[in-house]
């Protein structure tokens, strides 16, 4: 693809230089360059960028692929340092040092139109409904060793798929946003995913759209197993990126329950037989859902909803190997418990608000009362598994929030700068500071928390 970098920059997918190319280090239309615009097709007497190129006066164009410039219709290659700039932005590339030093920088970057920006902290457009995506990418951009990952190109490029395999496409956007997001010589303050989302679409076959309002869960959920799976993961053998940051490992414990409308004497023989015995599983996971308590239909005296509070530790108390939940199946019921036996470096949480049935979804108001750092797990864990874990507390990095109604409401989220250790609220192309207690008074839907490991301490500012 070309695209016009004189008066407008234009683009072309076909790289192909004519015999009679010159090069010039001297091109007089430079000065010219004010936009970048996509522009399809070749360089030739009857392509589209040379017509254009005639029409409009328009004279730099930059092939895409190649990132080189031409002057049409004169048809010979710019050289030039000064637009190194543009060829940055559009694919900008970072050494190992510049990745170890991405954590301890707290200089804020200038963008080519003025405005001032901290790389990684920076708004993402919303095209029309894809504010869900935005916040999770937003999100998993701001977790340090998936981000460092993905902006050397060498971690992945090389990684083997099978012929007509689109899912790898997921990957390479991935990675080039994350670039793009951390670049600290963008035109603007804000990035487009368009070419992110778009893959998306694709590779989810519809299941998330740019026009459509998505879950964030479910766009999680399916956006890490689709990245590990595109890495050459497998579900038990073959670990990513992707596992070794967010995976950890639990127990399940299950237990059939007799039916409820059978005599008692019936359901004390049947809890004998082998299928009634609680059986046990070990099994991994990207994310723990927390189950909200059931939010009260009642009205305070004033004739306003009461909206409940409840203690992250309370609906973490699921995982604690002895507290029981029912599950009921068209069928059976089941109860079940949960005991961890790994945590991983990053731990998510998926707070469940919504509740779907045949004819509505339903959201939870209830806020969850949570402090920002210093949440130890270490309870949460067997004892045999207590005594090899050395490191159990947790710092919160990123926390994603939906506002209003199921089906109409919107999502931001808060992420946590790590190099000034401030706070940030993004919504879209919005970028503001917030104070870490505003953080807990949001209706969490997602949050992202780190492991502390060896001495570390806590660096987030208040």
């Amino acid at each position: 693809m070309f695209t016009v970098v004189a008066s407008c920059l234009f683009s072309t997918k076909n790289g192909r230089v004519d015999s009679e190319d010159r090069r010039s280090r001297h091109c007089p239309y430079l000065d010219t360059i004010n936009s970048l615009s996509p522009f399809p097709t070749g360089r030739g007497l009857k392509s589209h960028a040379y017509i254009h190129s005639v029409q409009f006066s328009h004279h730099v164009f930059l092939n895409l692929h190649t990132l080189k410039f031409y002057c049409l219709p004169d048809n010979y290659e710019i050289i030039d340092s000064s637009l190194e700039d543009i060829t940055y932005v559009l694919k900008p590339t970072f050494t190992k040092q510049q990745i170890a030093n991405l954590d301890k920088q707290a200089k804020l970057s200038r963008a080519y139109d003025g405005t001032t920006y901290l790389p990684g902290i920076v708004g993402l457009n919303n095209i029309k409904a894809n504010d869900y995506a935005n916040a999770v990418l937003q999100a998993l951009s701001n977790v340090p060793p998936l981000r460092n990952y993905f902006l050397e190109e060498d971690n992945y490029k090389n990684i083997k798929r099978p012929p007509g395999d689109i899912m790898f496409l997921l990957v390479q956007r991935f990675g080039e946003l994350m670039r793009k997001l951390w670049n600290p010589r963008n035109f603007k303050a804000h990035v487009s995913p368009h070419e992110m989302l778009q893959a998306v679409v694709l590779c989810s076959k519809k299941t998330f759209q740019i026009t459509k309002q998505g879950d964030g869960v479910d766009f999680l959920s399916w956006f890490l197993n689709a990245l590990h799976s595109a890495l050459g993961g497998t579900k038990k053998k073959k670990k990513t990126i992707v596992t070794d940051v967010f995976q950890g490992s639990m127990r399940i414990f299950t237990k059939k329950l007799p039916h409820p409308d059978l005599p008692a004497e019936e359901k004390e023989q049947l809890l004998h037989n082998d299928e009634y015995q609680e059986t046990m599983v070990e099994s991994t996971f990207m994310y723990l859902t927390l189950d909200l308590p059931t939010a009260p239909l009642y009205k305070d005296e004033k004739e306003q909803l009461i909206i409940p509070q409840v203690p992250l530790f309370n609906i973490l108390a699921k995982f604690n190997g002895v507290t029981e939940k029912e599950y009921k199946t068209y069928k059976e019921n089941f109860l079940k418990r949960f005991q961890l036996t790994k945590l991983p470096p990053y731990l998510i949480f998926c707070i469940k608000r919504f509740t779907k049935n045949n004819f509505f979804v339903e959201k939870n108001p209830t806020i969850v009362n949570f402090p920002i750092t210093n949440v130890d797990l270490r309870e949460y864990l067997s004892e045999e598994v207590q005594a090899v874990h050395k490191n159990t507390t947790y710092d919160l990095i990123a926390n994603i929030v939906h506002d209003g109604k199921p089906s109409e409401g919107s999502y931001r989220i808060h992420v946590l700068h790590h190099g000034t250790g401030k706070w940030y609220e993004l919504q879209d192309l919005q970028v503001t500071d917030i104070l870490p207690q505003m953080i807990t008074l949001s209706e969490a839907y997602i949050q992202i928390w780190k492991r502390r490991d060896n001495d570390e301490t806590n660096q987030q500012g208040a």
